[in-house]
C-alpha cells in the first residue's frame, strides 16, 4: 500500500463514504415509503414504484443486501483510514483517525442522508431501486446465506420471517389519516368521509326529525287549511294522520294531489285515495342499513318507532345524506358564528351535527339533541341566563321554550 499515492487513497475513501451514505439513505427511503401511495403508483404502472414493490416483496432480502453493502464499505473505509493514518502520523495516528472517521460516517453517511431520505423517500427510493435489483441478482447467493442464518435464529425465538404480516388501516386510523390530511383533502370532502365512517355507529334515531317537529296533514283540520298547507309546504312528502301522528293513515306525495286542489270535490276522501303505505323504521336501525333499505324499497321517507310501536320521529333519505354531507344540507341558522368567535346554537340540533359543524367532541351516546344533553347534565329545566360547562365547553342558555332549551351560546375558546 506504500506505493499507492495518498491522493488515490483519499479519493477512494471519499467514494466509500458516499456509497455508505447511499446505502443508509436508501434503507430509510425504502422502509418509510407511504405504502398506500406506492400501491396507487403501482396501479398507474409507475416504473420506479414497480421496481420498489418487487424489492419489498421480500423485505428480509432487501435489508440483508443493504446491510451487506453498507457494512462492507464501512469496514473498507475503516481499513483505508488506518492505512492513511499510519502513512501520515504513524501508529500514534490510528486512534485519532478512527475518531474522525466515526464522526464523518455518523454525520455524512448516517444522520444527514437518513434525514433527507425520510423527508422525501420517493426521490431516492425510485432511482436506486434499479441498482438494488441488479445487486440483489448479482449477490443473491451471499444474501441468501446471510438471510438463511438470520431467519433460522429468528425461528428459534418463535418468529416466522417468511410469513407476510398484513396491517390494514382500522377505522380509527383511517379517521386520523383523513383528519390530518391538511390541504390534500378539502374540508367538505373530509366531512363527507368522516360522515361515512360514522354511518356504522349511528342509528336513525340520531338523525330523525323529532316527533314534535313532524309536519303532516291532519284530516280533522278544515279543508281550506289543508289546501293552504299543501300549497305552502316546502316538502314533497307528508304523513297524513287523524288527530295524532300515532294514528297515521299513510304518506301523501304532493305532486299527486296538487293538480286536484282546484277540483270542487277535493277533500279528505281525495287525499285518502292517493295515500301510499306508511313505512315504519325501528329507532335502532343503523344509518347504513336504512340507506340500503330505502334503496331496496324505492322509498324516501319513513316514520321512526320505538319498541312499543309509538312514533318517535320521521326520517328521509335527505336526513341520511345529511349525516354524510352535513355541510351541504344543514342549515347555517342552526349554528351561527359570532364576531367574538362564540357560537349561537339552536338547541334542537343533534349532537352529531353540532360536532360536525364546530369540531366539538360532545358525547353522542345518550341524548341525541343539545337540548337533551343539557337537561340530562343539569338534571333540571334551566332558566335563561344559566351558565355551565358542558364537557369542557362553557356555554350560556339564552332562551327557553316551554320545557326545552331553545337557544344557547357557546363561549369562544380562550
Amino acid at each position: 500500500m506504500n506505493a499507492v499515492p495518498l491522493s488515490f487513497l483519499f479519493v477512494t475513501l471519499l467514494i466509500l463514504i458516499i456509497l455508505s451514505a447511499l446505502f443508509s439513505g436508501s434503507e430509510t427511503a425504502l422502509m418509510t415509503l407511504n405504502r398506500y401511495r406506492l400501491q396507487h403508483l403501482v396501479k398507474a404502472n409507475h416504473p420506479g414504484a414497480l421496481r420498489v414493490q418487487e424489492l419489498l416483496v421480500r423485505q428480509d432480502r432487501l435489508i440483508g443486501l443493504i446491510l451487506l453493502g453498507n457494512n462492507f464499505v464501512n469496514i473498507l473505509a475503516s481499513s483505508l483510514t488506518t492505512v492513511i493514518a499510519i502513512r501520515i502520523w504513524g501508529e500514534t495516528g490510528i486512534a485519532v483517525a478512527a475518531f474522525i472517521l466515526t464522526l464523518v460516517i455518523l454525520i455524512f453517511a448516517e444522520v444527514a442522508p437518513k434525514t433527507l431520505a425520510a423527508k422525501d423517500p420517493e426521490k431516492l427510493a425510485f432511482p436506486v431501486s434499479g441498482i438494488f435489483l441488479c445487486l440483489l441478482k448479482l449477490l443473491y447467493p451471499l444474501v441468501w446465506v446471510v438471510n438463511s442464518i438470520a431467519n433460522f435464529l429468528l425461528r428459534i425465538i418463535g418468529f416466522n420471517p417468511g410469513k407476510a404480516v398484513s396491517s390494514p388501516l382500522s377505522k380509527d386510523e383511517f379517521r386520523t389519516v383523513v383528519a390530518d390530511s391538511g390541504i390534500l383533502i378539502p374540508d367538505r370532502y373530509k366531512n363527507m368521509l368522516l360522515g361515512i365512517l360514522d354511518l356504522e355507529s349511528a342509528t336513525v334515531e340520531d338523525v330523525m326529525i323529532p316527533r314534535n317537529e313532524i309536519i303532516g296533514i291532519d284530516l280533522q283540520d278544515d279543508i281550506g287549511e289543508i289546501i293552504k298547507q299543501v300549497k305552502e309546504t316546502s316538502h314533497t312528502h307528508l304523513p297524513v294522520f287523524h288527530k295524532s301522528i300515532d294514528e297515521v293513515l299513510g304518506i301523501i306525495h304532493l305532486k299527486k294531489i296538487l293538480p286536484l286542489i282546484g277540483n270542487k270535490h277535493f277533500g279528505a276522501k281525495t287525499i285518502r285515495s292517493h295515500l301510499a303505505k306508511t313505512y315504519f323504521i325501528p329507532e335502532s336501525t343503523p344509518l347504513h342499513r336504512q340507506l340500503f333499505n330505502f334503496r331496496e324499497e324505492r322509498l324516501s321517507i319513513g316514520l321512526v318507532v320505538d319498541e312499543y310501536g309509538d312514533v318517535q320521529g320521521l326520517v328521509t333519505v335527505e336526513d341520511l345524506l345529511q349525516a354524510i354531507a352535513g355541510e351541504f344540507t344543514t342549515s347555517s341558522l342552526d349554528v351561527r358564528v359570532q364576531a367574538d368567535g362564540s357560537y349561537l346554537v339552536d338547541a334542537t340540533i343533534t349532537i352529531r351535527e353540532l360536532n360536525s359543524m364546530t369540531g366539538f367532541s360532545l358525547p353522542t351516546e345518550g341524548p341525541k339533541t343539545l337540548n337533551g344533553l343539557i337537561i340530562e347534565h343539569l338534571e333540571t329545566i334551566p332558566k335563561p341566563g344559566t351558565s355551565l360547562k358542558l364537557f369542557e365547553h362553557p356555554l350560556e342558555i339564552l332562551k327557553i321554550d316551554g320545557n326545552a332549551v331553545k337557544i344557547v351560546r357557546f363561549k369562544a375558546p380562550k
